[in-house]
């Protein structure tokens, strides 16, 4: 039986993405009453860095496909060199200008409403036509023209649980009957996994801009705009890159609790190295306002995480060699590291002074400004993350991913001005209310004056 015709449905490949994600995004997006303003550059700026990663897709192309010792495979092989070093250049200096614009939002207070050109239904519409898209992308397995190949290492706890995700559903198919291939089925799960991730992106990205936002049209447009950007379709299956940013994203959402956002930021920075360096700044966020209930879920949900990420290694009888392997020369800066990036092979001593300044750049934001508000967090964390481009040894430049939301955020925020943490009242806390209660039902004869003080 033939194919239907109906069914040669096409992917379009990486710059047709480009091209038509930007163009959607214009008509979409774009104040043509106001053409000169920061919200359109934002919008043009978005694509800033989607030229790096066409070069670096042609480059490793070129690498690929050229073994021989011809001439003209040797000098494809070089042109190929030369567009790794330039994609890589093309992405530093693209998050360089993110992270200077992340620093001049602080500045920003006035930011007049703009509606999108198309009204919330319509935008919703569009964000589930986009993510079944995506999700058609995701599950391809050969010949993939939009997604790139893996990109960078994954971290260990990462790892270990998509393999432990792998596990329960091979040993459910087992039990059955036959089924997919343990190779079939680690893919299955590695995508499941990336596409689940990403949607909690695009929904978390809605709540804040129905809840904190106060317009469900600005939410979708979150969403909808992070759904129809070509990074996420580049990186569509890539887990270990959207998994911190889920966790950031709501713990954004989140911020009123410090309990909350503490957990969510604990477990990924347990599971992914990056969010432990926004745990200066976010402890500086809320500062005497809850800042020991954050820093405590934080080091709890830190502590759990790692443990559970030792007992995984240890059952698996490679401990010592997985904790090794964890502290590589691609986040040591004193290093010189071998993975692919502009640092390959460059000795430690010119990689360091850009850590030591991104040190003295996360202890200069803990405290400055003061009081921040939920714009100063969403703009110098985007900033932390950005800054870990400039001297992380394995691709530094590509992860994009685990900044978009925030920039995403930064871009179309109102004035946040009064979004500060909330006060915390004496005897607030939840365990002192719990100790206060049980105290009451202990000695019911107390008044409830004597109450109060002992809660305070």
């Amino acid at each position: 039986m033939e194919p239907s015709i109906f069914l040669d449905f096409n992917l379009p490949n990486a710059a047709t993405w480009f091209y038509f994600s930007l163009i959607l995004t214009v008509a979409l997006f774009f104040q043509f009453g106001r053409v000169f303003s920061i919200r359109n550059l934002d919008l043009l700026t978005l694509f800033l860095l989607t030229p790096g990663f066409l070069l670096l897709q042609e480059a490793h192309t070129l690498l690929a496909a050229n073994t021989a010792d011809s001439p003209e495979a040797v000098w494809q092989t070089a042109r190929g060199q030369r567009e790794l070093i330039f994609a890589y250049t093309w992405l530093l200096a693209g998050s360089g200008y993110w992270l200077v614009r992340a620093i001049v939002d602080l500045a920003l207070v006035r930011r007049p409403v703009a509606n999108p050109n198309l009204n919330t239904p319509g935008l919703a519409w569009l964000g589930l036509a986009l993510f079944f898209c995506l999700t058609a992308v995701a599950i391809r397995r050969t010949g993939d023209p939009v997604v790139s190949g893996p990109v960078g290492s994954r971290p260990i706890p990462i790892e270990q649980f998509q393999n432990g995700a792998t596990a329960v559903v091979q040993q459910t198919q087992d039990g059955v009957g036959p089924g997919a291939s343990p190779a079939d089925v680690r893919f299955w799960v590695e995508r499941a996994l990336a596409t689940a991730c990403h949607l909690a992106v695009a929904l978390g990205l809605f709540m804040i801009g129905l809840r904190h936002f106060q317009d469900p049209t600005a939410g979708m447009a979150l969403g909808t705009l992070y759904l129809l950007l070509p990074y996420t379709a580049f990186h569509i299956g890539q887990f270990h890159l959207v998994w911190p940013a889920a966790f950031v994203t709501w713990a954004v959402f989140c911020y009123r609790r410090p309990v909350v956002s503490g957990w969510l930021l604990g477990l990924a920075a347990g599971s992914a190295f990056v969010p432990l360096l926004l745990f200066p700044l976010w402890t500086g966020f809320y500062a005497r306002r809850g800042g020991w209930r954050f820093a405590l879920s934080f080091a709890s949900a830190l502590a759990v995480s790692l443990g559970m990420m030792a007992v995984a290694l240890w059952s698996g009888g490679w401990l010592t060699s997985g904790l090794t392997s964890a502290t590589v020369a691609e986040w040591l800066p004193w290093k010189r590291p071998q993975a692919e990036s502009l640092w390959t092979g460059v000795h430690g001593a010119y990689r360091l002074p850009i850590f030591v300044l991104f040190v003295a750049f996360l202890a200069a934001i803990t405290v400055w400004p003061s009081p921040k508000n939920l714009s100063h967090l969403v703009a110098l964390s985007a900033a932390v993350l950005i800054g870990v481009q400039f001297w992380h040894a394995d691709r530094g430049g590509v992860y994009v991913l685990w900044y978009l939301p925030l920039v995403l955020l930064m871009v179309f925020r109102p004035n946040l001005t009064g979004h500060e943490p909330p006060s915390v009242e004496p005897g607030g806390g939840v365990m002192l209310r719990w100790a206060g209660a049980a105290w009451r039902r202990v000695r019911p004869g107390r008044s409830t004056n004597t109450s109060k003080e002992l809660a305070v």
